[in-house]
């Protein structure tokens, strides 16, 4: 029984590591295209804004489009302190406290 395990989590591993080993081999000799370099900076952030705006912005089941949810609220002043000052630690200390106060004064 524990070999079967150590066998599906080896085969999870070696299914999640060949698509980013297969992009390394090919283009890690290559000089990319200004365009294209630029292109991909932005796919971090279009994928953490596809996962976190579901959440922040939906409720229930089905989803619904609920923008008077606390999330809301903190998200928008997080996001312009997060601009403002650039510091990651700032902001998560901000956005947990803000999020604090709008739960336990608001809702």
């Amino acid at each position: 029984m524990a070999a079967d395990y150590f066998l599906l989590v080896l085969g999870m591993g070696i299914v999640t590591y060949i698509p980013r080993l297969i992009p390394i081999l090919f283009l890690s000799q290559r000089e990319l295209p200004r365009w294209m370099v630029e292109w991909l900076d932005y796919i971090p952030a279009a994928i953490l804004s596809a996962l976190i705006f579901p959440a922040i912005l939906t409720s229930g089941e089905p989803r619904i489009f609920d923008i008077t949810r606390p999330e809301v609220l903190v998200a928008i002043p997080t996001f312009i302190i997060a601009v403002k000052t650039r510091s990651l630690a700032g902001t998560v200390i901000f956005g947990m406290f803000l999020y604090w106060l709008v739960e336990k004064f608001f809702f």
